[in-house]
C-alpha cells in the first residue's frame, strides 16, 4: 500500500519559509534527486521500481520551491530579517562598548 502520493500534481511547498531555508530546500532537493537518478542507473531496466516517478515529484516540489524564491513576500521577509539582524548587532556593539567602559 503506497501512502504517499508521487505524482508531480500533489506536489506542494512549505508556505512560509526564509531565503535560507529555501535555498536548503533546494540543496537538500537536488541531492535527493541526484540520489535517485544514480539508482535508477544502478537498477535492471526490468524491476519493478518508482524512482522516475519520485524523481519527476521531486523535481516538482522544487520547482515550486524555486518560484518562491523570487516571490515579493520572500524578498520583503528577507529585508526584514536583514532590518532585525542589523539592529541586534548594533544592540551587541552597544553592549560591548558599555561593558567595555568606553562609553
Amino acid at each position: 500500500m503506497d501512502t504517499y502520493n508521487l505524482k508531480p500534481e500533489n506536489m506542494r511547498a512549505p508556505a512560509h519559509l526564509s531565503e535560507t531555508e529555501i535555498k536548503k530546500s533546494l540543496e537538500e532537493l537536488d541531492n535527493k534527486i541526484k540520489t535517485l537518478k544514480a539508482k535508477v542507473q544502478a537498477t535492471t531496466a526490468d524491476s519493478n521500481h518508482t524512482y522516475h516517478e519520485h524523481i519527476t515529484a521531486l523535481e516538482a516540489k522544487r520547482a515550486l520551491i524555486a518560484e518562491k524564491l523570487n516571490s515579493p513576500e520572500t524578498k520583503t521577509q528577507s529585508a526584514w530579517d536583514e532590518i532585525k539582524k542589523k539592529i541586534d548587532n548594533l544592540g551587541d556593539d552597544l553592549r560591548g562598548l558599555i561593558a567595555g567602559g568606553k562609553m
